[in-house]
């Protein structure tokens, strides 16, 4: 916990970017039956309980909060080979960073030998050095930014709509991203290190190189 806040609290590197990431899986759907608007204007519309599956699909929530850059990206699932190109796409929009900071929770495709089978063990190597990463510790996903990017998209792109196909996703978090980088929609994270130890009763006498 200490190391990702202490991430957090750093001044903006454009050589160390800090990125989070998540992944967000969901169920596509589609109506069963026609949605209905009331006879007039202003009426409430109507849609049937019953739906059809249409599969899964998954999206990462991948973003550089401080500065407002926004990667989310619609992949079939949240395999270690869909990681793999993740981690790709995001080491390839920084390519003059000395050190990429990545902050991931501990699922077991958050591995380094998942971007090795991808890529092939060279190539996959140099991508992962590249990055620096940086775990949330067990019970502690919610010290994730990306964790608040996923209920951004929650509710903004998804909401309680049914989307029934992957690519209709897709398109609607490209124009979230569109939107929000255009913005320079940045995330203001406010818990601190002082804040944990305050709030959770214990002292550090750890100090990170470079504090």
């Amino acid at each position: 916990m200490e190391d990702v806040l202490a991430l957090y609290e750093r001044p903006v590197r454009a050589r160390e970017p800090v990125v989070c990431l998540d992944e967000k899986p969901l169920q596509l759907l589609a109506d069963a039956r026609p949605v209905r608007s009331g006879p007039r204007c202003g009426r409430i519309q109507r849609r049937d309980y019953e739906y059809r599956r249409r599969g899964v699909a998954n999206i990462f929530c991948a973003l550089e909060p401080k500065r407002g850059r926004h990667f989310n990206r619609v992949t079939r699932n949240r395999s270690a080979r869909e990681f793999a190109k993740m981690m790709g796409a995001i080491a390839r929009r920084y390519p003059r960073a000395r050190k990429i900071h990545v902050v991931l929770d501990n699922l077991n495709t958050h591995r380094e030998v998942s971007l090795e089978r991808f890529y092939g063990p060279r190539k996959g190597r140099r991508i992962w050095r590249r990055f620096c990463v940086h775990r949330t510790p067990k019970h502690g996903s919610w010290l994730n930014q990306a964790e608040i990017e996923v209920s951004l998209v929650s509710r903004l792109v998804v909401g309680r709509r049914r989307i029934p196909e992957r690519s209709l996703l897709r398109t609607e978090v490209n124009a979230f991203n569109a939107t929000a980088n255009r913005n320079k929609t940045v995330i203001h994270w406010g818990f601190t290190r002082m804040d944990a130890r305050r709030k959770f009763g214990y002292k550090c006498t750890f100090k990170r190189p470079g504090d």
